[in-house]
């Protein structure tokens, strides 16, 4: 095991994982501004009133985004497999 093909494993495992969270991140992150914006329009000082909709927000993003995440993780697993059984030879 070469330290080129640990850095190959590990930099494709952490665009994966980035790409993947990326959509969920954004959603809330949307969310948090949209509410905090509303929150400050009517003066309204409740912390734990942008919860629930973070919470919305990420689980339908979720769910929109589930046939392309599961896509990704396939890839990968398919690309680090290979690379593993190809690290013998």
């Amino acid at each position: 095991m070469t330290q080129e093909f640990c850095q190959q494993i590990a930099r494709e495992a952490v665009l994966t994982t980035l790409s993947i969270a990326g959509p969920m991140l954004v959603a809330a992150l949307v969310t948090g501004l949209l509410v905090g914006i509303l929150q400050a329009v009517a003066q309204v000082h409740e912390m734990t009133l942008t919860f629930i909709p973070k919470i919305v927000a990420v689980a339908v993003s979720l769910i929109i985004f589930m046939p392309w995440i599961l896509s990704r993780m396939t890839t990968f697993s398919t690309f680090a497999f290979e690379k593993i059984a190809t690290m013998g030879h």
